[in-house]
């Protein structure tokens, strides 16, 4: 056996020694720093290699310090194998290999949720394939179908809605006669009648968010039918769609949010004087979560890991899953099943 396959054998015996009560305390460090960062579970497995391999250096620095006449053969040994190549041999000059960095790892912050399969904004506004019902042709169907679609956007997927701004593309998509009392709902709410105009749209309250991704994830089933009632015929597009939202305090990344709203609407289209018309009848039903309760002003407050109670708070009822497409109702400000 050859002096460098004699240190490989002592050097493998040596590792294997490391005090086994060591490792285990490592690994029961590594594990808590796991726990206490769960989001960072990726990069944590890149450190923990790093630790194992600062062990097994720390163990050929031991191996070294106690055993300074194997030392001394290797250092006899590896002089006469690297004295120069053999006649007729070439080498060539390795390039310095560049030093390893750690590049930060991306990850979406709505993974570890439902919504991590969800749909990217409009893509997950998928409508029911038009046909002729209700006195309507196919065309005048599809085009209630769009314009259900486009009602979705712009209250719910509109950057400049979302936080805070008007929604003007909502106000032209509505009826004249809904428009009047939905703009003048904004300017100043009925609050003796509970009428907030931005109840119809996801706003977030002033100041009390920033966005984490420009990501928006859709999910959802609409459902269309014909309807009969005080005279008129035509089609109903009822709406059923989560839209859920990566937000954090702002400045604080720590306060990582995602951010749940429920639209649960309908829209009746019929024919009128050689013209379409379109009429909202419910919309934005659904409620949103994680907010609070206590602030009634028809803006979305979110409710942080750090926020104080809420006020409202019914903890009477059962626990209500915000990812959850059923559209029983309940009134009150309710608890989660789980975190969104």
């Amino acid at each position: 056996m050859s002096d460098i396959d004699d240190i490989d054998e002592r050097f493998k015996a040596l590792t294997a020694q490391i005090n086994e009560r060591e490792r285990k305390r490592m690994s029961k460090a590594i594990a808590q720093e796991r726990v206490r960062h769960p989001r960072l579970r990726r990069r944590r497995r890149l450190r923990n290699t790093a630790i194992v391999v600062a062990v097994l250096v720390a163990a050929a620095g031991v191996f070294v310090i106690y055993r300074p006449d194997v030392v001394d053969r290797v250092r006899t040994t590896v002089s006469d194998r690297l004295s120069g190549p053999a006649t007729g041999e070439t080498t060539e000059t390795a390039e310095p290999a560049e030093t390893a960095r750690e590049e930060p790892v991306e990850v979406s912050p709505f993974v570890g949720s439902p919504a991590q399969k969800y749909a990217d904004g409009a893509k997950g506004l998928v409508m029911p394939r038009p046909r002729a019902m209700g006195g309507l042709n196919r065309k005048e169907v599809s085009a209630a179908l769009g314009h259900a679609r486009k009602l979705l956007m712009a209250s719910h997927l509109d950057r400049k809605v979302l936080m805070g701004g008007r929604p003007e593309k909502l106000i032209r998509l509505l009826d004249p006669e809904q428009r009047a009392p939905f703009v003048k709902g904004l300017k100043k709410p009925d609050k003796k009648k509970g009428y907030y105009s931005r109840e119809w749209v996801t706003s977030l309250a002033p100041k009390s968010a920033e966005l984490v991704s420009e990501t928006f994830k859709v999910h959802g089933r609409p459902r269309l039918s014909a309807f009969r009632e005080n005279g008129l015929r035509g089609v109903r597009v009822k709406v059923n769609y989560l839209f859920v939202y990566a937000i954090r305090r702002p400045g604080r990344p720590d306060t990582l949010t995602r951010l749940v709203a429920h639209n649960i609407g309908t829209l009746d289209a019929w024919r009128e004087g050689g013209r379409l018309r379109f009429w909202v009848t419910h919309w934005n039903g659904g409620g949103v979560a994680p907010a609070r309760c206590d602030i009634d002003d028809g803006f979305v407050h979110p409710f942080y890991p750090d926020s104080a109670p809420d006020r409202k708070l019914t903890a009477d009822g059962p626990a209500v899953d915000p990812y959850s497409l059923d559209e029983g109702t309940s009134e009150g400000c309710r608890v989660l099943k789980s975190d969104t």
